[in-house]
């Protein structure tokens, strides 16, 4: 029993950690870094000053929004119903915000 359990948790991890997850969160990554990029070049008032900041605010992005938006979301689902979902944008203006804060300091 111990031993079809120990298999199955051993394939699970091989299907979660397998190459082509990482290819995805790699892509993801770059994609986030070269959206941050094109941001500061579009937008005034907007700037990466070295190119490695980028890639730090898209890793800093990308774990405000797997960490603190999947709560906010659920503590503020009454008001996105309400506001049939716009209040999402709010909620995305908030986490850039923060990702803001956190990468100045």
């Amino acid at each position: 029993m111990q031993n079809d359990l120990q298999n199955d948790f051993t394939k699970i991890l091989s299907l979660h950690f397998s190459q082509n997850n990482y290819t995805k969160m790699i892509a993801r990554f770059i994609v986030s870094a070269l959206a941050v990029w094109i941001t500061a070049y579009t937008l005034e008032g907007v700037t990466v000053e070295p190119w490695w900041a980028a890639m730090l605010v898209a890793l800093v992005l990308g774990l405000i929004n797997t960490l603190v938006r999947p709560i906010v979301k659920l503590l503020a689902l009454p008001i996105n119903i309400l506001t049939l979902g716009l209040f999402t944008l709010v909620i995305n203006a908030l986490m850039v915000m923060l990702c803001s804060w956190v990468v100045s300091s």
